[in-house]
């Protein structure tokens, strides 16, 4: 009697049937899973990890090792006076062609710290200070050729590793070092290595021991920190080596095998994730889900066919239901079938005769209601607890443009733009459930509204202690506020905007110099990184103009400044050259302002001094050229009185030249010119002069040099042309030298006679079989 009245109820019959199924499934998939072993395929999956990891950490090693020998060799073939590593750079860095395949970029840095050569050219970081790279320091410290730690290149950040070697010249003594750049994300190095795959999504990845991922090989990243706090990748970074099932930072069951590398304080780590590793066990399990998928698919039509002869009464109900609440039916429901149903149909009668009282008492309340905010100067607006309109005042229907037939029923979010809609909705939300009052501003538009209107909006519960029954809300039109707020926010952030794109520094100071406002631009000049405001301009900064300290009180003194030309000096050390502008501001009050403009014309000064320089500067061989010569000259000629030994003028001409052009090419001709001018610089002081004349014609002023001492250089000059010879194509091609020679006398006046004595002299060593050196006194042309 009890399991038939248990039975009577369609949920129990309805459980029973579903645990019925639920069990037998269990029982054939645990049968299922008991067979398989995945013991075997973990130790295959683990080795095969662990082997990658080997080959990629022995390769990378390699790698580095064989940069590492090649530009230790070519260090040590550089031995050289520093002055000949400083000009001679250039063409060092040209040479090493087997350096230009395995480096993304070969520098040469003097012992200064200072780049003097690069290649390639393209990056510009000739001139670049790099004292105070760790590289740098420790090549030079530990005068051993070294691996540097990660870093962020001077060329757009970007990450590279720096392998460098010291150099030395014949004294071993550290004249400067040569550096190889890796870029981590380049092809020299890591990127082959982190494009591998490990099945279909496995992958490496190389971490430096401080805890930088030098390559992802799942995410492309570069240069970044480990953020994983994986057990294993920890202890890796103090060391260990091996392979373990693990999880990475997504909570996901990886295999992972670490390999630490023996160049470098480095490891590769090779992940792969355990479901894809472990495949093969994972479809035995689908094919163990689709035999029961065919069990349900056999099963659920006969449940179907069951609870559809269960729910048959319930139905029934529902149409009865449905016939109340349409107001077809008067008489309460009536329900047949299981005991459910009965009490369905008992509480829902119950519940529509308390609601036709609810009903009434409301409708009462609601006309009280309406008649009081009629007459309100704000917004007002009910809704239900689902936020549907159910009254409006006729303030709010001139704000949205709808009358109250138009809102009735509509949601009240629908009357919020749809700008700020998601976001109102949120708050609305959320006050309510805290129990708060919400408040807010925000667009309110209506379909027919052509803008929407900004509004001052507070929504309360309507609630009794048993339930929340709706909301209230009050709505304060405020767009003509906003508008003139605007307008005043558009007329500052025009200004600000203008003094922000200004390519030149504005800043404001009060009459104490304490710094009241400055642009974007102004922090370049100030050295402060935008921690200026508040403090004393002329503490940040000194000025100095035509050797005068520019002070506080002289800026005060003076009426309006337009154009003058300053050198400006930051706590940072950093020198500018600029144009300054300033105007008093309320002059003579005691809100008194400053304002200063600052325009740097560094640009312009330095493109005054390279004009300056090719206009006296031969351009293929970077001597002087023949105008620069004969300043030179006169310059000579005016001093050779006051001189205790006489000066000399050496003028060169090369033998057998145009041959070079016509069967070597002139870019040949060209390169030959360039070495011969870097031998005449050679030997020479630096208080001589040393010039392209034109062609393959040369001078050089020697100012109280002494005939005998200028012969000697004159024979080493013309031996070093004689021994300098170029290849190209299996063919030597060379020069000689014919060099003519006269002193500078009390009486010579002008260039023109000098000039003409030691042309004389070398036209008679072309005379007498060229290759030699002939001089030609004064005594001998009069």
């Amino acid at each position: 009697m009890l399991i038939n009245r248990w039975l009577g109820s369609l949920v129990n019959r309805a459980v029973l049937l579903v645990v019925g199924v639920v069990v037998l499934t269990a029982l054939l998939v645990a049968l299922a899973g008991s067979l398989l072993s995945r013991s075997e395929l973990e130790q295959q999956a683990a080795n095969q990890v662990t082997t990658i990891a080997q080959l990629v950490a022995v390769e990378l090693d390699d790698k580095l090792s064989q940069r590492l020998e090649a530009l230790s060799h070519v260090a040590e073939g550089f031995t050289m006076s520093e002055t000949a590593f400083g000009t001679r750079a250039k063409i060092l860095v040209r040479r090493q062609t087997a350096l230009q395949h395995l480096f993304d970029g070969v520098y040469l840095i003097d012992s200064k710290g200072k780049v003097i050569a690069e290649y390639p050219e393209i990056f510009n970081l000739v001139g670049t200070d790099v004292s105070s790279r760790p590289y740098f320091l420790k090549a030079s410290g530990q005068l051993t050729p070294i691996i540097s730690e990660p870093y962020r290149s001077h060329y757009q950040g970007k990450p590279a590793v720096m392998v460098a070697a010291p150099i030395f010249d014949h004294n071993q003594r550290f004249i400067g070092m040569i550096g190889g750049a890796i870029a981590l994300a380049g092809e020299h190095l890591i990127e082959e290595f982190s494009g591998v795959r490990i099945g279909k999504t496995g992958y490496l990845a190389i971490v430096a021991r401080n805890g930088t991922v030098l390559a992802n090989g799942r995410t492309g990243e570069v240069m970044q920190p480990i953020r994983s706090a994986n057990p294993v990748l920890q202890d890796a970074l103090g060391g260990f080596e091996g392979t373990a099932q693990t999880r990475d930072i997504d909570g996901e069951s990886i295999i992972l095998s670490v390999q630490q590398m023996a160049e470098v304080p480095w490891f590769v780590a090779a992940v792969w994730p355990a479901r894809e590793a472990y495949a093969p066990a994972t479809r035995t399990k689908d094919a163990f889900l689709w035999i029961l998928l065919a069990v349900i698919l056999l099963v659920v039509p006969v449940v179907m066919w069951r609870f559809r002869r269960l729910l048959a009464p319930l139905q029934e109900l529902g149409q009865q239901v449905h016939e109340r609440h349409l107001g077809v039916r008067t008489s309460p429901v009536g329900g047949s079938g299981g005991s459910e149903i009965r009490q369905v149909a008992d509480i829902f009668n119950m519940v529509m005769d308390e609601r036709e009282d609810v009903l009434s008492s409301l409708a009462e309340r609601e006309a009280f209601f309406r008649s009081l905010t009629r007459g309100a100067p704000i917004g007002i607006v009910q809704a239900d607890v689902l936020g549907r309109i159910e009254f409006v005042n006729p303030v709010f229907e001139r704000i949205l443009g709808l009358k109250m037939a138009e809102l009735s029923g509509t949601h009240l979010f629908d009357c919020v733009s749809d700008v700020d809609r998601d976001a109102v909705i949120t708050g609305w939300q959320h006050s309510l459930e805290h129990q708060e009052v919400f408040r807010d501003r925000f667009r309110l538009q209506g379909p027919n509204s052509q803008r929407p209107v900004w509004c001052q909006v507070m929504t309360a519960a309507l609630e009794t202690p048993e339930k929340v029954m709706g909301t209230i809300t009050i709505v304060r039109d405020i767009s003509h506020e906003l508008e003139v707020e605007e307008a005043l926010r558009d007329e500052q952030q025009r200004a600000e905007n203008i003094l922000g794109v200004m390519q030149d520094g504005v800043l404001m100071a009060d009459t104490g110099g304490v710094i009241r406002y400055a642009n974007h631009a102004a922090s370049r000049f100030l050295g402060s990184d935008g921690e200026y405001l508040g403090k004393n301009v002329f503490e940040l900064v000194g000025i100095d103009h035509e050797e005068q300290s520019l002070t506080h009180e002289w800026f005060l003194e003076r009426d309006d400044l337009d154009s003058l030309y300053i050198t400006l000096r930051n706590r940072n050390g950093e020198a500018f050259d600029v144009d300054l502008s300033m105007i008093h501001i309320r002059q003579g009050r005691h809100n008194e302002r400053l304002v200063f403009v600052l325009r740097d014309d560094t640009e312009r000064r330095r493109e005054e001094e390279r004009l300056s320089w090719e206009a006296t500067h031969d351009s293929l061989t970077q001597l002087l050229n023949r105008r620069a010569f004969n300043a030179s000259l006169n310059k000579c000629l005016s001093e050779s009185a006051h001189q205790e030994v006489s000066s000399v003028l050496m003028l060169i001409d090369l033998d057998y030249f145009k041959p070079v052009n016509d069967e070597g090419g002139h870019l040949l001709g060209d390169e030959l010119l360039r070495r011969l001018a870097e031998l005449f610089k050679e030997p020479v002081r630096q208080s001589d002069t040393v010039a392209r004349l034109g062609g393959d014609e040369f001078g050089i002023i020697l100012p109280a040099c002494g005939l005998a001492r200028a012969k000697t250089l004159a024979e080493g000059i013309r031996a070093g042309v004689e021994a300098l010879k170029l290849e190209q194509d299996g063919r030597m091609f060379g020069v000689t030298a014919s060099i003519g020679m006269t002193e500078l006398l009390v009486v010579d006046r002008e260039p023109k006679s000098v000039i003409a004595r030691a042309d004389e002299a070398a036209y008679l060593a072309k005379a007498n079989g060229r290759n030699r050196v002939e001089v030609v006194l004064a005594t001998e042309q009069t």
